[in-house]
């Protein structure tokens, strides 16, 4: 988390006008989730991949080390789509399959393209989170939503979460510290131990903490709206003119492929 908030204020699109990347990000995200085409949800996890790490100088490893976890949950969730349990299955319906007792366990093809394409649809979308995560600060996007006419208490909300993110994390980070010094993850039994009184030491400190943030916006005058300082960008032409052209491929492509691979290997 830390490690994301510092590169958004050190990647090389921080000049970049936020509109515009957030204009990208929404775009491309509402083509690949639109569309039912694997093809074209590819192409958007490429393309957004190739603006962080080429155009927004992230370092491809660490980039890859963030879509990991996502990947990996997305990968255990599309798993329960493509296996298929069923009392009177016959082998010629999968690919490969078991029986455990009187029940077939299986993977059809119209399963796993079904299973293929919810898991690159959801990695696409989550590539244009990260593009706009690490190429631009919370308070720009805050901004934005603020010009879009969000609702505030959802902007107030997003803003107080996002802040204690970070005090639950070095809170956490500081106990475990401790606790380490101390052994106290030194056998299983000593680590489920202390991993109990980290959790309950963590919940007390972040509800002192909680209560200390009030105190200190209700001395601040706070009526229910933070305000910041804003940084000045230039909105670029050149930006636009490459984002509309980028997005006009894109719904090409996906109308294009139509049904995509999923679409064909069904028919």
């Amino acid at each position: 988390m830390f490690q994301i908030d510092s590169y958004a204020y050190s990647n090389r699109l921080y000049s970049t006008h936020p509109g515009e990347k957030f204009a990208f990000s929404a775009a491309t995200m509402t083509i690949c989730l639109a569309s039912s085409s694997m093809i074209t949800a590819l192409a958007v996890t490429l393309l957004m991949a190739g603006a962080v790490v080429l155009q927004a100088g992230i370092p491809w490893r660490q980039y890859l080390k963030l879509m990991t976890l996502p990947a990996s949950f997305l990968l255990v969730g599309v798993a329960t789509v493509a296996v298929s349990v069923s009392v009177s299955g016959q082998p010629e319906m999968y690919l490969f399959w078991f029986r455990a007792g009187s029940f077939s366990i299986g993977v059809r093809d119209q399963d796993l393209a079904v299973a293929a394409g919810i898991f690159l649809k959801s990695l696409g979308a989550t590539s244009c989170l990260y593009f706009l995560s690490l190429t631009t600060p919370l308070v720009e996007i805050i901004s934005i939503l603020r010009k879009l006419k969000a609702p505030t208490l959802f902007i107030e909300l997003m803003s107080l979460v996002y802040r204690f993110i970070f005090v639950l994390a070095e809170t956490a980070e500081k106990i475990y510290t401790s606790q380490s010094s101390r052994l106290g993850y030194r056998t299983l039994k000593n680590g489920y131990f202390s991993l109990s009184q980290l959790i309950s030491s963590l919940f007390v400190r972040t509800l002192y903490r909680s209560r200390e943030l009030s105190k200190t916006l209700s001395a601040r005058c706070y009526t229910g709206e933070i305000r910041v300082l804003e940084t000045r960008h230039d909105i670029s032409r050149r930006n636009i003119v490459v984002i509309i052209v980028l997005e006009l491929l894109l719904a090409a492509l996906a109308l294009y492929d139509g049904g995509g691979l999923i679409g064909r290997i069904n028919s």
